[in-house]
């Protein structure tokens, strides 16, 4: 799981813990997949759910993180919180598509990011369900499984771009997503939401997807998911508040990030 020679030494343990703790969480996930729910319960709206499952797994990547770096600081989805005192932060998504896990869609993911003062250090987003491990360390490329991810090849117009988004659990937001796509989707090649984050920032760093973009996102959905973006040649933008919208992502294939930020930003949202 490595990256190449310029990953220090002290990076290449932090991406081994996550990747540890991912893959610890993923397979627990897996297992109870499929089994009736327990201890379901909303958060921010009644459509936006949280079970057993993502507590169990959250639980499993702290303790596993802090019985190696218990100076850390950890921030997590599902409320667990710890300052630290060590100048790492992690960001912790256990279960990253938690509807689609529920209703039995085989598209959520685990993702594990560390952060210093500087960013994102390290990030981890893994797949159990097909067996895929997304990897990124600052300054030191991307990773499938370990072999490396480059986007080399030319962008495609935007006319001819694959684009993913997502949409938010507000019912007022979503209906600004939805005016918005009525600008973006004619202008595109195709628009997909498949419902978890992390997983579709890594596909655009695989080539899987020519750009992402959503609004409302918290950090732990797009830390890891972000860097290995990054690292794998993409281009990542920050999407402004605006028409009463959260802040939100942009990521793309090298090239398309400025006019997709451009249609984006201008479609109306009402």
């Amino acid at each position: 799981m490595m990256g190449p020679a310029m990953a220090t030494p002290h990076a290449e343990e932090l991406l081994d813990l996550a990747v540890d703790a991912a893959a610890a969480a993923g397979s627990l996930l897996l297992a109870r997949a499929g089994a009736p729910a327990t201890g379901l319960g909303s958060k921010s709206t009644h459509t936006d759910l949280v079970s057993d499952a993502d507590r169990v797994a959250e639980r499993l990547i702290v303790a596993r993180i802090l019985g190696a770096r218990p100076q850390d600081a950890i921030v997590a989805e599902e409320g667990s919180a710890t300052p630290g005192s060590g100048g790492l932060r992690w960001l912790v998504d256990p279960l990253d598509g938690t509807i689609n896990y529920l209703w039995r869609i085989p598209q959520w993911c685990v993702s594990v990011a560390a952060a210093d003062d500087a960013g994102p250090l390290v990030g981890v987003v893994h797949d159990p369900s097909r067996g895929e491990t997304f990897t990124a360390v600052r300054g030191a490329g991307a990773h499938r499984d370990g072999s490396p991810m480059r986007l080399d090849l030319a962008s495609p117009p935007l006319a001819e771009a694959l684009v993913g988004t997502g949409f938010n659990y507000s019912a007022v937001e979503r209906a600004r997503q939805a005016a918005r796509l009525t600008t973006i989707l004619p202008a595109v090649r195709d628009v997909r939401r498949l419902g978890a984050a992390a997983l579709d920032l890594a596909w655009v760093a695989a080539g899987r997807l020519d750009g992402y973009f959503e609004t409302g996102v918290a950090a732990w959905d797009v830390a890891a998911g972000e860097l290995i973006v990054r690292e794998s040649g993409g281009e990542v933008r920050a999407l402004p508040e605006r028409d009463g919208s959260p802040a939100g992502v942009l990521a793309t294939r090298p090239g398309l990030a400025e006019p997709l930020l451009a249609l984006v930003t201008a479609a109306p949202s009402a």
